[in-house]
C-alpha cells in the first residue's frame, strides 16, 4: 500500500471519530406527550345581566295614541279698546300684572265730556220748562173751551204746542243719555279678570274711538290647537283624554278634547282639533309649544312586552324567558300594540304567564338551556 493511500484512510477515520463524538454531546430529545384519549366536553359559561336588561310580564294598561303637536292659547282674553276719543291720562296697570274684571285700568281726559254733559242737562232743563208752559197753556185752553170763550182750533194749537214741548224734552233727555255715556267711557274696565300681557299706550297719548290700549288674558283655562290627519279624524272624539308635554316644562298636564273644526286647515288637509288643558298654578303660558298624546283606546290588565324583547323567525314571535335559572324559549302569539306609560309595548296574547323574567335585549349569544344569573350593577364586572 502506497504512502498517499494510508493517508487518505487515516483522514476517513478521524472524520467518522469526530462524527460520533459530536452525536454524544447533543442533549436527548424530550419524548412526546401522549394524547388523551378523549377531549372532555367544554360546560357552558354562565351568562350575567343586570336587573334592567330584565323586564317582568306584569299586566299593564295598554294605550293607542294619537301624536299631536301645536302651541298653546288662552280660552279667555281681551283687547281692552277706548270707546271714545281723548288724551291718556292714566294708565294703572303693567305688563304681568293680575286685574280683576271691573277694575279701572285707563282714564282718558273728560273735560271736554263733562262739558258736554252740562250743556246737554242745560238743554234738558230748558226744554222740560217749555213744556211746563206747553202743560199750563193746553189746561187753559181746556177749561176755556169747555166754556164756549175760544175756539176749537185754539185747544188743537196748544195741544200741539204740548206734544212739541214733550218731544223736545225727550230729544235733550237722550242727548244727555248720549253725552253721559261718553263721560263715562273715559274710565275704563276690565273687561274679564286675568294677566296684563300689553299695555299698548302711554299716559300723555292721544287715541282715537276703538283704538287697542291693553291686552288681558286669562290663564286659568288653556287650549291646544292642533291638527289631525284627515284619515285619523274619525276616531277622535269630544272628551277625549289627552297628555301633554310642554317644552321647557318637567311636569306632564292633563287634558280632554273640547272641539273639533268641521273644515280642514288649507294646504295641509288636516283637521283642527281644539284640547280643553286647566291651568290653576299658571305655569302654562300662551303661545308655548307643546306635544300631546290623544288616547284613541285603551286596554287595561295587559301582558306587553317592549319591542326590543320581541324575535321573530319563519315559525313565528318568541322571546326569551328565564326559568330555573336557565334561558328557555317561548313561542308567544301577539295581539295590539301601544303605549304602556312612555314605553311602545305590544300586547302577548298567550304564552305568557304573569311574573315571567323575560330577556330584553338579544346580544347575540343566548342560547336555550344557558344558565344565567341577574347581578346588580356594583357586582358586575368592569
Amino acid at each position: 500500500m502506497t504512502k498517499r493511500a494510508t493517508k487518505i484512510i487515516a483522514a476517513v477515520i478521524a472524520l467518522a471519530a469526530l462524527g460520533i463524538g459530536a452525536r454524544a454531546m447533543l442533549p436527548a430529545r424530550p419524548a412526546a406527550p401522549a394524547a388523551p384519549a378523549a377531549t372532555a366536553a367544554a360546560a357552558p359559561a354562565t351568562l350575567e345581566f343586570l336587573p334592567q336588561e330584565i323586564v317582568s310580564a306584569e299586566p299593564v294598561e295598554l294605550r293607542q295614541v294619537l301624536r299631536l303637536s301645536g302651541s298653546l292659547n288662552a280660552v279667555d282674553l281681551a283687547s281692552v279698546k277706548a270707546r271714545v276719543g281723548g288724551e291718556v291720562r292714566e294708565v294703572l296697570v303693567r305688563e304681568g300684572e293680575s286685574v280683576r274684571a271691573g277694575q279701572v285700568v285707563v282714564r282718558i281726559d273728560a273735560t271736554e265730556y263733562e262739558a258736554r254733559v252740562a250743556q246737554a242737562r242745560g238743554n234738558l232743563n230748558n226744554a222740560r220748562a217749555q213744556l211746563e208752559i206747553a202743560a199750563k197753556t193746553r189746561d187753559n185752553n181746556l177749561a176755556l173751551v169747555e166754556r164756549g170763550f175760544i175756539s176749537k182750533n185754539a185747544l188743537d194749537n196748544s195741544t200741539s204746542q204740548f206734544a212739541g214741548a214733550k218731544a223736545s224734552v225727550d230729544a235733550a233727555q237722550g242727548a244727555l243719555d248720549l253725552v253721559q255715556k261718553s263721560l263715562n267711557d273715559t274710565v275704563i274696565r276690565a273687561p274679564i279678570a286675568g294677566l296684563v300681557s300689553a299695555r299698548l299706550v302711554q299716559p300723555g297719548e292721544k287715541v282715537a274711538p276703538d283704538s287697542k290700549l291693553i291686552d288681558i288674558v286669562n290663564l286659568q283655562k288653556m287650549e291646544l290647537e292642533a291638527g289631525v290627519p284627515a284619515a285619523d279624524v274619525a276616531r277622535v272624539a269630544i272628551g277625549q283624554p289627552v297628555e301633554l308635554g310642554v317644552e321647557g316644562l318637567p311636569e306632564r298636564f292633563e287634558g280632554r278634547v273640547a272641539r273639533i273644526n268641521p273644515a280642514t286647515q288649507a294646504g295641509s288637509r288636516s283637521v283642527p282639533v281644539y284640547i280643553r288643558v286647566a291651568n290653576p298654578q299658571n305655569l302654562l303660558r300662551a303661545g308655548m309649544f307643546a306635544e300631546a298624546r290623544l288616547t284613541l283606546a285603551s286596554k287595561a290588565d295587559v301582558l306587553a312586552l317592549p319591542q326590543s324583547a320581541l324575535r321573530k323567525d319563519g315559525s313565528g314571535a318568541y322571546v326569551f324567558v328565564i326559568a330555573d335559572g336557565k334561558i328557555e324559549r317561548r313561542a308567544v302569539t301577539l295581539g295590539a300594540s301601544g303605549l304602556a306609560g312612555d314605553e311602545f309595548r305590544t300586547e302577548i296574547a298567550s304564552g305568557l304567564q304573569v311574573g315571567m323574567q323575560v330577556i330584553r335585549t338579544d346580544m347575540g349569544n343566548l342560547r336555550p338551556g344557558t344558565p344565567v344569573r341577574v347581578v346588580t350593577a356594583a357586582a358586575a364586572p368592569n
